[in-house]
């Protein structure tokens, strides 16, 4: 049980992580732009909670434009943490 609650939360970790790679490819591609494109909208829609709870993490000596790619790397090591986890219960087991 405890095994299967630890990969769903790893799987919205992931996907979460997907929108922010998405968001910062479409960053890249869409240039000036961007603020017109729907699917850059889409992402920041579905990235919004994530960019604000890091937002409220940090300190306000981080830019606003470096949030985004914090927040992928938190999400990144929390995915690893996750991971970890899940394996040293699947062990325990």
């Amino acid at each position: 049980m405890l095994a299967a609650l630890l990969s769903a939360l790893r799987m919205l970790v992931e996907l979460a992580g997907f929108f922010l790679l998405g968001q910062g490819c479409l960053y890249v591609l869409a240039g000036a732009g961007r603020a017109s494109n729907p699917f850059y909208r889409l992402f920041s829609l579905l990235t919004q909670p994530v960019i604000r709870l890091t937002r409220a993490l940090l300190p306000r000596l981080i830019l606003d434009r470096h949030v985004p790619v914090v927040a992928f790397f938190l999400l990144f090591w929390l995915w690893i943490v996750l991971a970890y986890l899940r394996q040293s219960v699947l062990a325990a087991a």
